[in-house]
């Protein structure tokens, strides 16, 4: 029964908000729905924070390899937990805002972790570097294709691009590498993307009736009844 009920909470739930655009006496329901799926989101903020500070803390337990990353972790969560919390620091006392100006939650937040951010996502760019430079190895001729596509297209963002190919008649006018790119971008590329959201789109409606109708249980644990 452990499996079974949150099935058919699931198919229940599930089928109210796939009609409820086209049943109007579901549309409260869906209404209330929202509500409560509000209300567990709060409790599953608890549940993870107790997640984390588990995994962490038994990390630092056992002193596994990389364990001091894991006393970061934990200062940081129970730092801004207790600050934010207690509005420690707030010019306007415990009932200002939050995220006040002069605030130390603010000043954490600002200074801390928006350049923590910023670093993150600074590293990314050698990840999409190394991602690019296997991406387009002409091996095949998928990989040509991409390779030469990507080539016109960078060059033609570039000033670079548009003086190597202005000494081209106007009957040429669509050869010039800045059009070229400019033409690749607006409909190779827009029917690429749409394609792909196409699928995504398909994939997500067949993962949710797989959960709806029960077929799919991964979410419920691998438990037997």
């Amino acid at each position: 029964m452990r499996r079974t009920i949150p099935a058919l909470i699931t198919l229940v739930v599930g089928f109210s908000l796939v009609v409820q655009p086209f049943v109007p006496p579901f549309e409260v329901w869906s209404e209330n729905v929202a509500k409560y799926v509000q209300i567990i989101a709060a409790f599953a903020f608890f549940l993870g924070g107790a997640s984390l500070v588990k995994i962490n803390f038994d990390k630092i337990r056992r002193r596994q390899m990389g364990w001091g990353y894991p006393i970061v972790t934990l200062v940081g969560f129970f730092g801004m937990m207790i600050v934010g919390l207690f509005k420690i620091g707030n010019p306007d006392g415990f009932g200002g805002e939050l995220t006040a100006n002069g605030s130390l939650f603010n000043d954490m937040f600002v200074n801390i972790l928006t350049p923590l951010n910023a670093s993150t996502y600074s590293l990314l760019a050698f990840f999409i570097a190394s991602a690019s430079y296997r991406a387009f190895r002409a091996k095949n001729t998928d990989a040509t294709i991409l390779l030469a596509a990507a080539f016109v297209i960078l060059l033609g963002r570039t000033f670079l691009g548009a003086w190597l190919t202005q000494w081209m008649p106007d009957a040429l006018t669509f050869f010039k590498i800045d059009n070229l790119s400019l033409w690749l971008m607006t409909y190779p590329n827009t029917a690429g993307q749409r394609a792909i959201m196409i699928g995504i789109a398909l994939g997500v409606v067949s993962m949710s009736l797989r959960v709806i109708l029960g077929v799919e249980r991964s979410h419920l644990g691998s438990g037997k009844e």
